[in-house]
Parts: structure tokens; sequence; C-alpha cells
């Protein structure tokens, strides 16, 4: 009778050890390839202080010479600037348009649904290069090419569909009882809207937002169409380079570029928390 009393008080024990080991693997196949993933991104950092005039590896020396031959050229410079303020504008409007029509698309459930949502989300499916040709030739009539209102209309209509379905899964767990309880209490379709239905679906917001300007600072194919020599982001500008000369100038850009989306991800996870810690 103790013998098998022992046995059943033993059996939680193995199972304990059986979890935490195939956790232990499961972190570690993922470490594995989280790290082969994120190796080739991570060399170019030290290319970035190399000393000598190419991109070789590992590195001979340290320099920050092309640090201050990026922030010296006005064109590399200038080419940061100008994805920044691309990106951040972008990321305003495309949250503003997508919200609203995600919360729409899901008051008309059904077929009416479907095909809105299929509409809103095509830029994702189609080639960059056919989307920057057909941008260009309409563009050109228009006389948008190389200006920033051609360069927002393009990115926000391709960093659209990540808003809409960020809010819209985000609609699909959300309860709309509390919204018609807001307008039991006397509250405007509007106002109900924007005190009880925005900060419920706030997480998916932040992170259509958070897309919509990653996808417009690193988008390159369709930039390259509708840009010109005045007005040019930093993507655009790091392939103009490649193909004359490649110096570690461009590693230099590309470190950039990574500390500029690692850090609007860093602060849309932080944000995050902290809403989660106030709740």
């Amino acid at each position: 009778m103790t013998n098998n009393v022992s046995d059943k008080q033993s059996l939680p024990m193995k199972r304990r050890k059986k979890v935490d080991k195939s956790r232990i693997a499961l972190w570690i196949v993922c470490g594995i390839v989280g790290v082969w993933l994120v190796a080739p991104t991570l060399i170019v950092i030290p290319l970035s202080f190399n000393e000598q005039r190419s991109l070789a590896f590992p590195p001979q020396g340290f320099s920050l010479q092309w640090y201050a031959n990026f922030f010296s050229d006005s064109a590399w410079y200038g080419g940061l600037l100008n994805s920044v303020q691309i990106a951040v504008l972008v990321a305003i409007i495309a949250t503003v348009l997508g919200t609203p029509a995600a919360y729409g698309l899901s008051r008309v459930p059904g077929i009416r649904e479907k095909l809105g949502t299929n509409l809103l989300v095509t830029p994702l499916v189609i080639p960059s290069v056919i989307f920057g040709v057909g941008l260009y030739g309409l563009f050109l009539k228009m006389g948008l090419v190389g200006t920033l209102t051609g360069f927002l209309i393009a990115h926000t209509v391709l960093a659209l569909p990540y808003v809409v379905v960020n809010v819209g899964s985000s609609l699909s767990s959300f309860d709309k009882q509390l919204e018609q309880a807001a307008w039991i209490c006397g509250a405007s379709k509007f106002r109900a809207f924007m005190t009880v239905t925005i900060p419920a679906l706030l997480p998916g917001i932040l992170s259509g937002a958070f897309f919509a300007f990653i996808t417009s600072f690193d988008e390159v194919i369709v930039s390259m169409f509708i840009s010109n020599p005045y007005l040019q982001t930093l993507p655009v500008r790091m392939y103009a380079s490649m193909q004359r000369e490649v110096d570690p100038t461009i590693a230099a850009a590309a470190t950039l570029i990574m500390l500029v989306t690692t850090a609007a991800a860093a602060g849309g996870i932080l944000s995050q928390q902290l809403r989660k810690k106030q709740k």
C-alpha cells in the first residue's frame, strides 16, 4: 500500500521533469533558429566600424569615419530624415483611415465584409514592381513623382492593410455590448466609439501603426519609381549607392535603420506593457 502511494506521488514529479526538459529543448531550438535568422543582420554592425574601404569580414581595425561620412553627406543624412518623416506621417494617416475602415467592415458581416477586407488588403498580394510601375504612370500624369504627397499616398496604400488586419483582429474579440451599454447610458455613437471602442482596440491600433511605420520606412521598390534626385528615402539612397560603389557607409546606414526599427518595436512593446500594468 505504501509503495502504491509513493509511486502515485512520484508520477507528477516525473511528468514535471519531462515538461521541464521539453521546454528547455524548445528554448534551445528557438535560440538556434533565432541566431540563424539574426546573425546575418548583426554582421552589418561590425562592418560599419571597419577601418578599410571595403565590406570585408571580419573588419580590420576600428573607425567611426563611415558614420561621420553618413551624417556629413546631405544625400545620406537627408535620406534618413525623409524616411523618418514619411514613415511617421504614413503611420498616422494609415491608422486614422484604417481603424474606422476595419470598424465599419465589422458592422457589415457576411459577403460584404469579406469583399471589403479582400479589397483593402490587395496591396499585400500585388507584386511591388507591378504596383510601382502603375503608380509611376499615374503619378507622372498627376505631377506627383518626387513629391512628398506622392510618397505619402503610395506608402499609405501599402501600409493600410496592416492597420486593417490588426484592428480587425482586435475587433473579433471586442464585446459589442460594451458599446451598446454606452449608448443606453446616453453617449452618442461617436463618443461611445472614442471612449469605449478605441481604448479597447488600442493594442491592435498600436500594432497596426507600428507595422505601417516599418512598411513605409523600409520600402524601396515602389519608392524607386516615384523618387527623384531631390527627394529620396534612405533605402533608395542605399540602393543607388550600391550601383556605383560599395563602402562601409552603406553598412552604417543599415545599422541606423536597424536602430530606428528596433527602437520603434521596443517602444510599441513598452507601451503595451505599461497599459497592461495600468489595467
